[in-house]
């Protein structure tokens, strides 16, 4: 397939949803995808047993995107390759109890990959400026001095809250966090085959909520949401993607080229230096066991 141009799917403040495809077309079969990954995964998951050993930095890949927009079965094929020490999955769902009694970034700190790490969000901080800003009578949950009322609810209000998402995404850059932010951009005619299938399929039924309709109702508002917190929140330290997720498979190589491109800029990652001593010894070490009796 032709060469995948990753400042294509790259956000800027003036980003207009709308004007983004949900469809890309590299005019290749289901097989050649699937070998690219293949090939790009393979790379990937060396490059993190590197990293791992190198232990200096971490990886943070946030997912964000509509129900039904594939970020499961992204996060099983793209990683498939890399070691299961080296990468941690968390799935943010409704906030527990625990998780309400602190503010809303908390359960999202406390889950940052450790350096040598790959930490995938799938749904992350970002929720909570857009499902709440959907349905702003959920941050009355939160218990925030001076929000008592979904009145209290400005726009200085949003205003701060992506100002700190920014400065929690700069200290973790300022600190060794590489970070990317992936929105799957997907039609709404898209989620409504994706949903069907779902409906149609016995054993998909499981994955099905009559809460997805009324969601589905509120398809423009989320659509704004999305839109003003990649505005606000695309940075070079912390850079948004968006991502054509029409088709699963050429999504899943979209952003695994942009993983791995990506990263292999930083030519600091290498595997440490043996100790001079134990480079000296290295065939000594050797005879020593191979002289071992099985």
């Amino acid at each position: 397939m032709k060469e995948v141009n990753i400042d294509k799917y790259l956000a800027d403040p003036t980003v207009v949803l709308s004007e983004r495809n949900t469809k890309e077309d590299y005019l290749v079969s289901d097989k050649e995808l699937k070998d690219k990954l293949e090939e790009i995964r393979e790379d990937l998951g060396k490059f993190q047993n590197t990293m791992y050993a190198h232990g200096k930095y971490a990886v943070l890949i946030c997912l964000q995107g509509m129900d039904t927009a594939g970020k499961d079965s992204l996060i099983r094929e793209v990683f498939k390759d890399c070691n299961v020490r080296g990468v941690v999955v968390h799935s943010f769902k409704v906030p527990t109890e625990l998780e309400r009694d602190h503010d809303y970034i908390w359960r999202h700190y406390i889950a940052l990959p450790a350096k040598g790490k790959f930490g995938v969000f799938n749904r992350t901080h970002y929720e909570n400026v857009l499902v709440t800003k959907v349905h702003p009578s959920y941050i009355l949950g939160e218990n925030i001095p001076g929000i008592d009322s979904v009145d209290d609810i400005d726009a200085e209000f949003w205003r701060k809250r992506y100002e700190q998402i920014n400065n929690f995404e700069k200290h973790l850059a300022d600190n060794g966090t590489i970070i990317f932010k992936f929105y799957l951009h997907m039609s709404k005619e898209e989620q409504r085959q994706r949903l069907l299938r779902r409906l149609r399929l016995q054993q998909k039924n499981w994955k099905f909520s009559p809460g997805d309709l009324d969601e589905r109702k509120l398809w423009n508002k989320y659509m704004d949401c999305y839109e003003e917190a990649v505005q606000k929140t695309t940075k070079s330290h912390a850079p948004w993607y968006v991502i054509p997720a029409d088709n699963k498979r050429v999504a899943r190589v979209i952003v695994a080229t942009i993983l791995l491109r990506t990263l292999k800029k930083y030519k600091d990652i290498r595997e440490p230096e043996l100790d001079d001593e134990i480079k000296a010894n290295i065939e000594l070490y050797k005879k020593h066991l191979e002289s071992e009796q099985e």
